[in-house]
């Protein structure tokens, strides 16, 4: 907001009606900090909200989490490891983001993985009938997600942030807890999407392994719709894949 032209918004009004942890929300994910924030009573409200929504979902997680063991699981099923994919993937995005002082940035990421880690919650509680006794695996995931996330948003929510490390059952504060790591292998995916073109134009995207041999791409390639049509019912003189990059089909 400008002085000059005596529209600005008193941040104290902010903390008094939503308090300190929503103000500084909304401030840092309203644009890069570099620029005047712009004051809306909706965007306000909105990062409001989204604290509220927060402290329910870590409540949910805790509740899975309680049946998490003590010591990392040998082995992850699709639904825990797509919750550690999703929490290592937003550590790793956020703390980039951070670095660069692009808190704007760092803020849409959290929402992102929120919206994820909830997605998941629901699916854990589906798998268990409705009820919080999730598999040892998930509800394992789901104690290092709700961890990763409150250590993500603390940075600009420290009152609520520690509000959650408490209900997770952490003994500290965490403000002392040291930045988690990010697990590398957790970042690969496990399938690509490569575009194809045909004769120069691009024509379609396929969706293969990461590892799929060359053989098995360009059949998948060449079985697209799109493809077909360019190609009009006619063989491709040649067919060039670059592992994990194109599909270059010359008609």
């Amino acid at each position: 907001m400008s002085k000059s032209k005596r529209n600005t918004v008193d941040p104290d009004d902010i903390i008094a009606a939503y308090g300190a942890d929503t103000a500084r929300w909304f401030m840092l994910s309203d644009s890069p900090p570099e620029r005047d924030v712009n004051w809306t009573e909706k965007g306000v409200q909105g990062a409001w909200r989204f604290t509220q929504r927060l402290w329910r979902v870590i409540g949910e997680a805790t509740e899975i989490a309680k049946a998490a063991p003590a010591a990392k699981p040998a082995a992850f099923g699709p639904l825990a490891l797509a919750v550690r994919k999703a929490a290592h993937g937003a550590l790793a995005k956020v703390t980039d983001a951070v670095d660069k002082l692009h808190f704007n940035v760092a803020v849409a990421h959290i929402y992102e993985f929120t919206s994820a880690l909830q997605s998941a919650l629901n699916d854990a509680k589906a798998t268990a009938g409705g009820k919080a006794d999730a598999a040892g695996d998930i509800a394992w995931a789901v104690r290092e997600a709700a961890d990763i996330l409150v250590m993500l948003f603390n940075p600009m929510m420290p009152h609520l942030a520690e509000e959650c490390w408490a209900a997770l059952g952490h003994k500290t504060l965490v403000a002392e807890a040291p930045w988690p790591a990010v697990e590398g292998a957790l970042l690969i995916e496990d399938v690509i999407v490569l575009p194809v073109q045909v004769n120069g134009k691009k024509r379609a995207d396929v969706t293969v392994p990461r590892d799929a041999a060359a053989n098995a791409v360009e059949a998948a390639a060449l079985a697209l719709e799109p493809v077909q049509r360019a190609l009009g019912g006619k063989p491709p003189k040649k067919v060039i894949v670059v592992p994990q990059r194109i599909v270059n089909v010359v008609a």
